[in-house]
């Protein structure tokens, strides 16, 4: 692909406001700094977050703005001095999240609990002054650093701490895109913050991407005794069929602890949230067993309150964590996942269906109906 020194031009999908649709359009993208890469994107994961972003929900950050924060494509310029001198044009790379690199999380490869992630990566501009690489044809500057990558575009000037160099055949390249955030969190905060043991009695709430990609690591370190919650069948069939010992369709029940408890009467160890939802949340930690752990990766409204014991759980020796992009380094993780994936053990390509970027709006209504886990959206034909 030849490309302009300056100025170059490229397709994009464009929020205009909080709450605008998302509009594919022509940007203009500024040269890349001396710290950034321009990549060429091949797929985009469709993310929840994206939805929640764009429908102003989280109220960070300026529109208009390019979402996108699970890409997949090939390197096509990098900056003079951007670290991973391995790093070629053509090479292809994954995109997840960025971080300071600078902190003493960074240092101890706990990139998710830097302290500047939120800045960084929901702000959506250039953290060094504020300013963004895109702008709309009348001049107007989008916000297009979007966790670092701003992926729902052609072509994106990506943070070079976004960036994962990767060798994968063009089957495991069309699936893997979502491995920058929905797959890397669910699995990743199971294997590096939680770490259940084979004998843990581990119950998740919320069969979406991160979800199962929890329950698909939980079963491949062996873990026997994994409780899936969700309020569809489709999905918590699709759990059963990954290795889910037990399903409880919380939309036909009046308490989770009470459907967990009846299956682990003394409580489950360890629970998983992935769905930020206050009610659950507050239900599910009464499901706890002595010295349980509860995990929060699902990201809560604005507004909720959760109502919780302190006295129970100080003598029960119970704990709440919040997890964050687990909490981890992806550039350490995601080959720990493509690895496990070639062995069989986390087949996400159950999970995942294609859509053209111009087919977006249905990718949309599956998600919704829950008849697609995760979408992607393939950049071919724009």
């Amino acid at each position: 692909m030849e490309l302009p020194e300056k100025n170059i031009p490229t397709r994009a999908l464009v929020v205009e406001k909080p709450g605008s649709p998302f509009i594919l359009q022509d940007v203009t993208l500024d040269e890349v700094r001396d710290n950034e890469v321009l990549v060429e994107m091949k797929y985009t994961g469709l993310c929840h977050t994206d939805i929640v972003v764009q429908q102003g929900l989280m109220p960070v950050g300026d529109y208009p703005a390019i979402l996108g924060h699970e890409g997949a494509g090939i390197v096509r310029r990098i900056g003079r001095s951007v670290k991973d001198k391995s790093l070629i044009v053509g090479d292809e790379v994954l995109l997840s999240f960025s971080s300071c690199g600078n902190c003493s999380y960074c240092a101890q490869s706990q990139n998710g609990s830097c302290p500047h992630i939120t800045a960084i990566n929901f702000t959506g501009t250039r953290l060094a002054d504020g300013s963004n690489p895109a702008r709309l044809h009348d001049g107007t500057a989008v916000r297009s650093k979007f966790f670092g990558q701003s992926s729902f575009s052609k072509l994106a000037v990506v943070s070079e701490t976004s960036i994962l160099k990767c060798e994968l055949s063009s089957e495991e390249f069309a699936i893997m895109a979502p491995m920058g955030c929905g797959y890397y969190t669910g699995a990743g905060t199971v294997m590096r913050v939680l770490r259940p043991k084979q004998e843990t009695t581990f119950a998740i709430l919320g069969m979406g991407a991160v979800g199962l990609s929890a329950l698909m690591t939980a079963k491949a370190m062996g873990v026997q005794r994994v409780i899936a919650v969700d309020i569809l069948d489709t999905k918590l069939d699709l759990a059963v069929s990954l290795g889910a010992s037990d399903i409880i369709n919380s939309g036909r029940i009046t308490s989770i602890s009470a459907a967990i408890k009846d299956l682990v009467s003394e409580g489950v160890n360890q629970i998983l949230d992935t769905t930020g939802l206050g009610f659950l949340i507050e239900d599910g930690i009464r499901a706890l067993g002595h010295g349980g752990t509860f995990a929060l990766v699902g990201t809560p409204r604005p507004g909720q309150s959760i109502a919780i014991d302190p006295l129970d759980f100080f003598l029960s020796c119970k704990r709440i964590i919040g997890v964050i992009e687990a909490a981890s380094n992806p550039v350490q993780v995601i080959p720990e996942l493509v690895d496990l994936h070639r062995k069989g053990l986390f087949p996400i390509e159950k999970l995942s269906h294609l859509y053209s970027v111009n087919g977006l709006d249905q990718a949309l209504v599956d998600l919704k109906a829950g008849t697609v886990v995760k979408p992607i959206l393939s950049w071919e034909s724009v």
